[in-house]
């Protein structure tokens, strides 16, 4: 009995993994309630198929392929077709605009002004007036637009043009200079060694992390055997 159910407990995660990848990466703030919904159905099937001692499990595998297969046709439909997208997913509605809020679009949205606000606060805008534009997204997130007076000064505001930052790459993971990246960067393990020994390090073995950005630089980040004891929250 405890040899099935371990069985099929590594035979369910083993078909929740090839769904989940099925149907895409999306962050759980990124799901429609469609997608949603199917993911909890899929967990609940794939829980009762891994404790199921006496029934058969192909019924419940039927059932988790069929609703994992719905949601990543739905997926593709949604891409293809603008007219399914708002039928499925739903539409952006324009909460507020130029200082005025649009009270349909709050109803439709099932908000209140005071919930409005708390989403205004979490995103960091604590006052209404620096809002230009607040727009709710299909998957429940505010999107905002800030007033024009009250938006943070751009580069270009100031006209200038700075140089277009690319990805930091790893070159030092838990002591191991990673030689790959190296290449990748046009780089050897001389010029790290290099790199290192000017900041005063001998070797990568103390090194938890070192990473390099566009301009050559190296930013080093040690391991520290002990714990901090104190309390830096209370």
């Amino acid at each position: 009995m405890i040899l099935k159910i371990l069985w099929l407990s590594g035979f369910s995660l083993s078909v929740l993994f090839f769904i989940a990848k099925l149907m895409g990466n999306k962050q759980i703030s990124q799901l429609s309630v469609f997608d949603y919904i199917i993911g909890i159905t899929i967990g609940n099937i794939a829980a009762e198929m891994a404790t199921s001692i006496t029934d058969s499990w192909i019924e419940p595998l039927t059932a988790m392929l069929v609703y994992g297969f719905a949601g990543f046709f739905i997926s593709l439909i949604t891409i293809k077709s603008p007219k399914a997208r708002k039928f499925i997913l739903g539409k952006p509605l324009v909460i507020y605009k130029s200082g005025k809020l649009y009270e349909k679009n709050l109803l439709k949205a099932k908000l209140d002004i005071t919930e409005f606000q708390m989403l205004c606060r979490n995103s960091g805008y604590f006052n209404l007036a620096d809002v230009g534009t607040a727009v709710l997204e299909h998957n429940g997130q505010l999107s905002f637009i800030p007033a024009a007076a009250r938006r943070p000064a751009t580069p270009e505001d100031l006209s200038l043009f700075p140089k277009q930052e690319e990805i930091t790459v790893n070159v030092v993971l838990d002591g191991r200079i990673l030689e790959t990246n190296l290449k990748q960067l046009g780089k050897n393990k001389i010029w790290l060694t290099d790199k290192l020994n000017a900041q005063g390090f001998s070797g990568a073995e103390n090194i938890s992390l070192a990473t390099c950005d566009s301009a050559g630089d190296v930013s080093v980040y040690v391991k520290i055997p002990k714990s901090e004891t104190k309390d830096l929250f209370e």
